[in-house]
């Protein structure tokens, strides 16, 4: 059986010949992932050297493996290779290594050169996982600075062609395939709630198999929706079958294998590319992929159930047309497809960054010297390299240290590295491994709200007590765990020992949690952010927690897992950390400003007692910064009040110095200059009501100076005065229009320099007329006004002439 990517493979070679880089575009199916690194191994280039191929997932990379070993006619291990985090089989004869993206980057740490490796394909690129992104420069870096001859190839069915392109340096080879032509079917409704999708879906498959032959695969954003959609087909003539990542091998490879019955696979992602499985003439897509997404708020990379894009969707299609004709049905309107955006955003520009940034320093080069498709995003490479320094993996200046190139080697995110760099002997050792894995692995204490005492999880991965603690999701944390421990040397059956709550402060320093007041389960995290726990959970009554896990709940962070820690541990852990701080600051539930001792770690108060014989100027300035984040309310500013800072603000404008800057934002950041002076003797909110505004605001000199340039009222005829509003867009003079007869010419405000318009009053006190030229108005416009006013108010003299009345 030929494979439709045959016909592009003579160009392919040809490409590799001349040059070091091509990018390959061949539809699902069209065997580009199987058949392309065979092919490539026999060219002349690759004789004696090794081929590395990428793939995104370890069910994808199990699954290509397998499937070229069955090509060869041989075992696995062979000529062709495997090796993921969890496993590994290669041999002296292997010419062909299937890997997962992570692994590339750690094997470019310990052999920057790539001994031994002829080309490196990333497979899926459009996939644009961050491993796939840094590997990928990684290897552009070492193509152009060490080895020119290493072959680099991406491949995919939607990708970025142009811009892959430009970044390889290589020439675009495509394929047009053959797959066969997908009737794609749209919903005429959209899904109002996510929650509402495995419904849905069941619905739809058990519809679509009583008209259409073939076996079914439906595309899930995760786990809990596959099981929700399983027990919905209860009862459905055909085997229902789970495929996501956390299954066992050989679960996985019984979803991907044909059966005697009709099979629906429940698949997450993972089977949108890559894989195949066999028989499937129709795929039912629900639309939504589980995504990472940070949040800027918290720093933190959380996973989001959203919208795919169209080119997702189309790779899912594809998967209807691999062997026969078939059909897509959608879970989505067409109306809703058209909004989609055409591509998924690469993971680097959504992601948390200390991963890739603790990579860089490792490789010795800053993330922005590196030839990235997207260059990561400056905030989120800051906000990474904040995290790597209150980790000690880099010194103050970003460079990397020894306990930071520990960390690099390790393989897991630097947090969790950290932890573990931080233990003390064996026992410890095999309670860091542990930790480190229930965290990278899903939570197996499920339910609404299952309590957040991590330790209660590491009881359960023993087989002490929590016996609806999920299996399969134990059995996936056992399994990292004991690759953690090999790495720390660890004995397989060391018991775990030693204090949770230590180990995640060195991992999670940001988040160590101090209760608040007496409210049970409410936490200010060293962060500065709050965090809560149900009072119901037996940790909401610690005065202090480690917190690893959170997730956001709208505005509120929940704290998700967590271990007590204690200040002797921090005290020994962190001792630079601490500080005792004397001097004034504000309660708020006092209202008041209060001169207190302090001992402080980070901005969490461990300790307080009260400072007599405080600086009396301190506490001033207390209060005056308490004023300025309360926006000034406190203050009795009156109407004058507003008047005197919109007179200022124009004199500012129009001179500058010696006119201080009012708005705001200067009041804010100046407020121990201009108002604490005059809070001497007040400690209260309260008492700042009897602050004078005016004199804080302004001195006697400039104030002269200001009633000559601005006065806040002006002369009328007659002996009156009026006050002029200098809040308004244009300062405007209000003023009965009685009151403004005799007066030619309108007055001049600094020298000219301000315009004014006057507003004329009825005797009523209603607006009649506003002109910024009073000369003017009486010239012209002031006869239909006469008329309109001798009407309404005949009792009053209404001259013709007011210039001359």
């Amino acid at each position: 059986m030929t494979l439709p990517v045959e016909e592009a493979l003579p160009a392919l070679r040809q490409a590799l010949r001349e040059g070091s880089s091509a990018v390959l575009v061949a539809p699902p199916g069209a065997g580009k992932t199987t058949l392309v690194p065979l092919v490539l191994r026999e060219e002349p280039w690759a004789q004696g050297s090794k081929i590395l191929v990428l793939e995104p997932r370890r069910v994808a990379a199990r699954a290509a493996a397998r499937r070229m070993s069955e090509m060869l006619g041989e075992s696995l291990g062979q000529t062709v290779g495997i090796t993921t985090r969890l496993d590994r089989a290669t041999s002296s004869a292997t010419r062909v290594e299937v890997v997962t993206e992570g692994l590339l980057v750690r094997r470019l740490q310990s052999d920057p050169g790539l001994e031994g490796v002829a080309a490196v394909i990333f497979d899926e690129a459009h996939e644009r996982h961050l491993d796939t992104d840094l590997g990928l420069a990684l290897c552009l870096d070492i193509q152009r600075g060490l080895r020119p001859e290493l072959r680099l190839l991406a491949m995919s069915a939607t990708l970025d062609a142009q811009g892959f392109a430009g970044l390889l340096g290589g020439p675009l080879v495509e394929s047009a395939g053959r797959a066969f032509p997908v009737r794609v079917e749209h919903h005429r409704r959209d899904l109002t709630d996510p929650r509402d999708l495995p419904e849905a879906m069941a619905q739809s498959i058990r519809a679509a198999m009583a008209r259409e032959p073939g076996d079914v695969l439906a595309f899930l954003p995760g786990w809990g929706e596959i099981r929700r959609t399983a027990e919905r087909l209860s009862g459905l003539d055909a085997d229902v079958l789970p495929l996501h990542g956390e299954l066992p091998p050989a679960e996985q490879d019984r979803a991907l294998t044909p059966g005697p019955r009709r099979r629906v696979v429940l698949a997450t992602s993972i089977a949108e590319t890559s894989l195949t499985v066999p028989g499937v003439r129709i795929v039912v897509d629900g639309g939504f992929r589980r995504t990472p997404r940070l949040d800027g708020a918290t720093g933190l990379t959380r996973l989001v159930t959203a919208r795919i894009s169209r080119a997702a969707a189309e790779q899912r299609a594809g998967r209807a047309g691999r062997t026969e004709p078939g059909v897509a049905i959608r879970l989505w309107s067409e109306a809703l497809h058209r909004g989609l955006p055409l591509q998924d955003r690469p993971e680097i520009l959504e992601a948390e960054l200390s991963s890739l940034v603790l990579d860089c320093a490792a490789w010795g080069v800053a993330p922005r010297d590196l030839p990235f498709l997207d260059a990561p995003p400056e905030g989120q490479v800051a906000a990474a390299r904040a995290l790597l320094t209150s980790l000690d993996a880099l010194d103050g200046e970003g460079r990397i240290t020894v306990t930071g190139k520990r960390m690099a080697r390790m393989g897991t995110h630097p947090r969790l590295a950290r932890m573990m760099c931080a233990v003390a002997d064996e026992g410890e050792a095999a309670l860091a491994a542990d930790l480190a894995a229930l965290l990278e692995e899903r939570d197996p204490l499920r339910g609404r709200e299952p309590p957040a005492d991590i330790t209660l999880r590491v009881d359960a991965l023993h087989g002490h007590g929590r016996e609806e603690a999920d299996g399969i999701a134990l059995r996936n944390i056992r399994r990292t765990a004991a690759l953690h421990r090999r790495r720390l040397g660890v004995h397989g059956n060391t018991p775990p020992e030693g204090d949770a709550g230590a180990l995640l402060a060195a991992g999670f320093p940001d988040r160590i949690a101090l209760k608040r007041g007496t409210m049970d389960g409410a936490f200010r995290m060293a962060s500065g952010q709050g965090a809560r726990l149900s009072v119901a959970d037996p940790l909401a009554k610690q005065t202090l927690l480690a917190v690893a896990d959170l997730e956001l709940k709208g505005t509120e962070a929940r704290i998700r897992m967590a271990a007590p820690v204690s200040r002797a541990v921090l005290e020994a852990r962190f001792p630079d950390r601490f500080r005792t701080v004397e001097g004034a600051s504000f309660d708020a539930r006092a209202g008041a400003v209060l001169a207190r001792k302090r001992l402080m770690f980070g901005p969490l108060v461990l300790e307080e007692s009260p400072l007599p014989g405080a600086d009396p100027s301190v506490i001033a300035e207390a209060l005056a910064v308490a004023a300025a984040e309360r926006a000034f309310r406190d203050l009795d500013w009156g109407e004058s009040g507003r008047q005197l800072r919109a007179r200022i603000a124009r004199m500012h404008a129009l001179e500058g110095a010696p006119w201080p800057d009012v708005s705001e934002a200067a009041l804010v950041a100046t407020a121990r200059d201009w108002l604490a002076p005059y809070c001497a003797g007040m400690s209260k909110l309260s008492e700042l009501k009897g602050v004078d505004v005016a004199q804080a605001l302004l001195p006697g000199d400039l104030r002269r100076k200001l009633d000559a340039a601005l006065p806040a009222r002006l002369s009328l005829p007659n002996g009156r005065s009026a006050a002029v509003d200098y809040t308004a867009e244009t300062p405007t003079l209000e003023a009965r229009a009685q009151h403004l007869f005799g007066l030619r010419d309108m007055p001049q405000l600094a020298g000219g320099r301000v315009k004014l318009q006057v507003a004329l009053l009825s005797p009523a006190g209603r607006p009649v007329a506003i002109t910024a030229d009073l000369a003017g108005f009486w010239a012209s416009g002031w006869a239909d006004v006469r008329k309109d006013m001798r009407g309404r108010y005949p009792k009053h003299d209404w001259p013709e002439n007011p210039a001359t009345a």
